[in-house]
């Protein structure tokens, strides 16, 4: 029987933090994805996903720019969508691992069905989207199917160093 009980408590840590842990969100970055403008741009709105796809939120995130500045696409891909939503110029590449990414607005410079590799150029950056505090923002998005991600996450960042908790001689 105490055999049972601590098998038992030995998985409830992850029955209670497993839908955390196992999240797509919190899914470890996938390799070969860069920024879509460079040199590296600052981020001037976050993701703020809602907590249904119907309501209100900011399913990407603003990356700052200038009117005219190339996009590059973030990762190879297939551009499954170069044209106006909501009389907005968008551009949206599939990867490979059920990823999306989409970029607005975007002057598309490909056609639709064309295969790029990471810092292909797809297109130029409009003036335009609202809420942007400098002269251009890309509005740039992630989806695997229905779910919106932050695109944010695929980005390899510097790596963080743990440093130990007592100094090391020798």
């Amino acid at each position: 029987m105490r055999l049972i009980v601590s098998i038992a408590l030995g998985w409830l840590p992850l029955l209670l933090l497993g839908p955390v842990l196992f999240a797509p969100e919190c899914l470890a970055a996938p390799t070969g994805f860069d920024w879509p403008l460079q040199p590296r741009p600052a981020v001037v709105r976050g993701f703020d996903k809602p907590e249904r796809n119907w309501l209100p939120g900011h399913r990407g995130v603003d990356l700052a720019g200038s009117p005219g500045q190339q996009v590059l696409a973030a990762a190879a891909g297939t551009v499954v969508f170069a044209g106006t939503v909501a009389g907005k110029p968008v551009l949206s590449i599939d990867h490979p691992g059920g990823l999306r990414t989409t970029y607005e607005p975007v002057t598309p410079s490909i056609p639709v069905g064309r295969t790029v590799n990471r810092g292909t150029a797809i297109g130029t950056l409009d003036r335009g989207h609202s809420g942007c505090p400098v002269s251009a923002c890309l509005h740039w998005g992630l989806r695997r199917g229905r779910d919106y991600l932050n695109p944010l996450g695929l980005i390899h960042q510097t790596p963080i160093r743990l440093k130990p908790l007592t100094p090391t001689t020798g």
